[in-house]
């Protein structure tokens, strides 16, 4: 009977403090998750249309240029497909990798961007003004695009912190209540002696 009561005041204290560490701590949740996604989807249509635009307008260097670009909205899409089935697999470490990828993605477009406008520069001093529009346009079209994923990228970040900071507080919380077992032992083992 001692003994009984000695384990259930052990577990007790050790699984109290993780459970009130769980109700404190708010991990994203599926819907919150699932707005990411349909987020991250929107910027990505909006962003692969101007890829193939980049590469179009820039020829044989083109195909280069948007190679590293095509990899990386796949790897978002793939992850977006993943995270839809299952939202909470976001809480580790294809979360993390969403997160690098979209600010891949941002960067990308931004580098469109400027690209873009360098070309329509010489397209200018060249004389050819009806392509210096269409690559004014396309720079523009990318900035829009860099934009939108970065605004995407910061939220997917936020929530990202949330699951660290959730994972950190239970890890708290669990060794807390480690140390108490351990101090009850103690008591315990002296009060024998």
């Amino acid at each position: 009977m001692k003994r009984t009561l000695i384990l259930t005041a052990l577990l007790i204290v050790l699984f109290v403090p993780a459970i009130h560490a769980q109700k404190e701590t708010t991990f994203p949740t599926d819907d919150e998750i699932q707005l990411l996604l349909t987020q991250t989807d929107r910027a990505m249509k909006q962003y692969k249309p101007l890829i193939d635009e980049e590469e179009r307008r820039l020829a044989k260097a083109g195909t280069d240029a948007v190679a590293k670009d095509r990899q990386v909205v796949k790897a978002v899409e793939t992850a977006v497909q993943l995270l839809t089935k299952q939202p909470q697999g976001f809480n580790g470490p294809v979360g993390f990798s969403l997160f690098e990828w979209l600010d891949d993605a941002t960067r990308n477009a931004l580098l469109c961007s400027q690209g873009a406008m360098s070309q329509s520069t010489m397209l200018l001093m060249a004389g050819k003004t009806d392509d210096a529009l269409q690559m004014m346009q396309l720079s523009k079209s990318c900035m829009d695009a860099s934009t939108l994923i970065y605004t995407v990228s910061e939220n997917a970040g936020s929530l990202y912190e949330r699951y660290v900071k959730g994972e950190q507080d239970l890890a708290n919380g669990g060794a807390n209540g480690l140390e108490k077992c351990v101090e009850a032992l103690k008591k315990t083992a002296g009060k024998k002696q």
